[in-house]
């Protein structure tokens, strides 16, 4: 019986947030993410017995999944999945091995035929998943004993713990006075958090201005902000009530806080410690009612450091933290975040019904195949990377009895040939150490001993190359290729003769990733 040995992946499991326990006990789980009845993405069925030392069996008459709040569930029913039942099995250290069966349902485990696998925890941590028949996929993952499941998704779509953890924290200070600044990458959906704790706060009757302070002007920021007197400056005809008296009684969220010019940093730390502001050209202070949420993707400990922000008002700001996870490490909210998209673009085309054929035998609208893909994929650009893809697909496919990749979409969907972006369920062979043992010095000494290729570093530190991703992407002292500019690349193409090797060496990043920049670039050998 063929098996394979699903390792490291490149994703790591969700940070805890505070008030966490790290002891929590987790359960391998089965969420429905992709079903030619789109009403159903999003079900679960928690693997209970495998931690008991019994094996589940997944047919298509069982077991029964369940959605938030419902106590009765449904076989997967697909008429194309078979009776003859899967098998989960428990392992070692909370793996759990998948037997198929030959003449059974046929199943791809990330993109990859098979009929047995192992997945060891670090796998189960991110997310494994499985294609049935072509048709229905489920995502093979772990979920917290006591995890709550409420119906109240506080404007947020999604059922992830990871997610889960934020509406906690939105629920324990919505009704608290204090500022709070909510961090996490850009597209993460900061803003939805900020509108929640709006929503579910005692102002929620007054006004929800946003502001994002990266597109103001630098020398307009004070005024758009706090106001401005007639003729305070060149241009002002007339006086500027400004954001923080438009949101009088209400909530100002101000993105890209970051970004707040150093005049403006200093005004907002005088407003949140005294509650008043100074329009540009007064010399008498105005009184504000308002409760600021502030957000940010930047590093501000860093900018503190570097002397471009003040760490008062990080203090100041951070009444109250939220952390927004990314797109990668909420994977079970992929495919609901998805259909939620898709449904509104296609509710706009009149072709809502896609999404619940009626013929049972019909193929599904979204291929297993394409499911899976979306799961698989990194998202750099998180919840609005994913919205545009989602638009993307749906107008592509107007009429059409199936989603399709066009040219644009299959490139931005592509792994990354180079390395950059791991595959995020790659079938390899078990690691001998952990990622966390290997060192900063370390690192550098075998990517320099084995001339920067990725596959031999992974095999001398004793890791997988997905881990090795992982480490590459969170150095500070490591740059990849996309980290150069096409002049430094040109540069050193011309001092080193055309010779990669050379290049390799002196710009410290992967061949192969180098070799298909320079080609990008159009360079050639200069004439000698």
């Amino acid at each position: 019986m063929k098996q394979r040995l699903l390792d490291d992946v490149s994703t790591a499991s969700p940070q805890r947030q505070g008030g966490d326990s790290q002891a929590t006990a987790h359960l391998p789980a089965l969420t429905l993410v992709s079903h030619p009845l789109a009403s159903r993405v999003g079900e679960r069925f928690v693997l209970e017995s495998l931690a008991r030392g019994k094996e589940v069996a997944l047919s298509r008459n069982e077991p029964l999944f369940t959605r938030v709040g419902e106590v009765i569930g449904r076989p997967l029913a697909d008429p194309f999945v078979s009776r003859r039942p899967l098998r989960f099995l428990p392992r070692p250290e909370g793996g759990v091995r998948l037997e198929g069966d030959a003449e059974g349902t046929q199943v791809m485990v990330g993109g990859v035929p098979g009929v047995s696998w192992d997945f060891r925890p670090e796998a189960l941590a991110a997310g494994v998943t499985l294609e049935l028949a072509g048709r229905v996929v489920l995502l093979l993952h772990r979920v917290a004993v006591d995890e709550e499941r409420s119906a109240d998704t506080l404007g947020m779509v999604g059922q992830s713990s990871a997610l889960g953890r934020v509406r906690t924290r939105v629920r324990q200070v919505a009704d608290l006075d204090v500022p709070v600044l909510i961090r996490g990458e850009t597209g993460s959906g900061k803003e939805l958090v900020a509108r929640a704790l709006h929503q579910r706060g005692p102002r929620r009757k007054g006004p929800f201005v946003s502001v994002n302070l990266g597109t103001l002007a630098r020398e307009l920021a004070a005024a758009e902000l706090f106001g401005a007197q007639r003729g305070a400056y060149t241009g002002a005809s007339q006086s500027r009530e400004g954001f923080f008296r438009a949101a009088h009684g209400g909530t100002l969220f101000l993105d890209e806080v970051g970004e707040a010019p150093a005049e403006v940093q200093v005004a907002l730390l005088r407003v949140l410690e005294t509650g008043e502001v100074y329009p540009v050209g007064a010399h008498t202070p105005i009184a504000t009612d308002v409760r600021l949420v502030a957000a940010t993707d930047a590093p501000l400990e860093d900018l503190i450091e570097q002397g471009r922000f003040r760490a008062p008002l990080l203090h100041r700001l951070s009444g109250y933290s939220i952390q927004m996870p990314p797109l990668r490490e909420r994977r079970e909210d992929i495919s609901l975040l998805f259909h939620h998209f898709a449904r509104v673009e296609l509710e706009g085309l009149g072709e809502a019904w896609r999404l619940e054929p009626t013929d049972p035998y019909a193929e599904p609208w979204l291929p297993a195949a394409l499911a899976s893909r979306l799961l698989r994929h990194d998202w750099p650009g998180n919840v609005r990377q994913l919205r545009n893809v989602a638009r993307q697909l749906v107008i592509s496919g107007r009429g059409q009895a199936r989603l399709q990749v066009d040219a644009a979409l299959e490139a931005e969907l592509a792994p990354k040939p180079s390395g950059e972006e791991a595959p995020i369920h790659e079938p390899t062979l078990v690691a001998r150490r952990k990622p966390s043992d290997v060192t900063e010095p370390e690192l550098l000494e075998a990517l320099r001993e084995c001339s920067w290729d990725l596959k031999n570093t992974a095999e001398k530190l004793g890791i997988t190359r997905a881990s090795l991703y992982n480490l590459v992407d969170r150095s500070p002292h490591i740059r990849t290729v996309k980290d150069l500019g096409a002049e430094e690349i040109t540069r050193c193409f011309q001092a080193c003769g055309g010779d990669l090797d050379a290049m390799v060496r002196k710009l410290e990043v992967s061949r192969r990733a180098l070799q298909r920049r320079v080609r990008e670039l159009g360079l050639e050998p200069p004439e000698s």
